[in-house]
């Protein structure tokens, strides 16, 4: 809107709002007075010289053409037959400078089209990245608040410890299960596991009274998995299974072990 009405492109509704608007808020003052300075500007970088003597050719053309006027026997004519001749000289400087304003018309509309698609899509491109900035701090603060809270859930006095270590076959797993005493509810956390086949899932055996009970399957977890609430065990294993769980343990696929206390 800015650069129509510099240009006198704008229609007298859009004048009218504009200058009201200027009036009311600075930063669309500077930004009209930019704008006309940077018209300025680049008229004055893209200006061609006049050569020299074009003046002098110029005025010695027109007493050329109006000599023949004055020194010519005085015939009766009529006023209106006369007019047009004149008219007729002055044509072709005037398409020639016509033609002139349209060229460079056409040159400074080129230029700040391009000027302007080229700044609307370095704003939209530094829109996306600021966008991406937002999602990417929300997220971090949102992994932040979620590793204190695991940190302040695993130094609680009332949550026990289970380490379940690697079995024959399979030492370099390992998992640790924080169990709470008050509300029985089971938490793993198995960063030291090896990545889980296309299919397959690991899920949680509760030993309770030599009988293991499902403690629930171990999903995508930032750091530490809340799973089911379990009443009592004597220890805690973790086997590969199918995605979406089984109802028994698969014994030969046992990653890791680890009783109570």
């Amino acid at each position: 809107m800015i650069e129509s009405y510099v240009l006198g492109l704008a229609d007298q509704d859009e004048i009218r709002e504009l200058e009201r608007l200027r009036a009311q808020y600075p930063e669309i003052d500077q930004a009209i007075i930019a704008f006309e300075e940077l018209l300025e500007q680049t008229a004055a970088e893209h200006a061609v010289s006049v050569p020299a003597g074009v003046k002098e050719q110029l005025f010695e053309r027109l007493k050329e053409e109006a000599m023949p006027a004055e020194s010519a026997p005085r015939i009766k004519e009529t006023p209106v037959a006369a007019a047009p001749v004149r008219r007729m000289r002055w044509a072709p400087m005037v398409a020639a400078a016509s033609l002139i304003l349209l060229v460079v018309s056409g040159a400074l509309n080129i230029h700040y089209y391009n000027r302007y698609h080229d700044v609307r899509q370095e704003n939209a491109d530094l829109i996306s990245q600021r966008t991406t900035l937002f999602a990417d701090n929300k997220t971090y603060q949102t992994r932040l608040i979620e590793m204190q809270e695991d940190l302040d859930m695993m130094a609680d006095s009332a949550m026990m410890k289970v380490s379940l270590a690697g079995v024959k076959g399979k030492e370099n797993n390992a998992a640790t299960v924080f169990w709470d005493t008050h509300t029985r509810d089971v938490y793993v956390m198995s960063s030291k596991l090896a990545p889980a086949p296309s299919g397959k899932q690991y899920q949680l055996w509760a030993l309770v009274d030599g009988v293991p009970v499902d403690a629930g399957t171990i999903g995508d977890c930032a750091s530490i998995c809340k799973l089911k609430n379990i009443p009592g065990a004597q220890a805690f294993a973790i086997t590969l299974e199918n995605a979406g769980g089984s109802p028994t343990p698969t014994l030969d696929q046992m990653y890791v072990f680890g009783k109570v206390g």
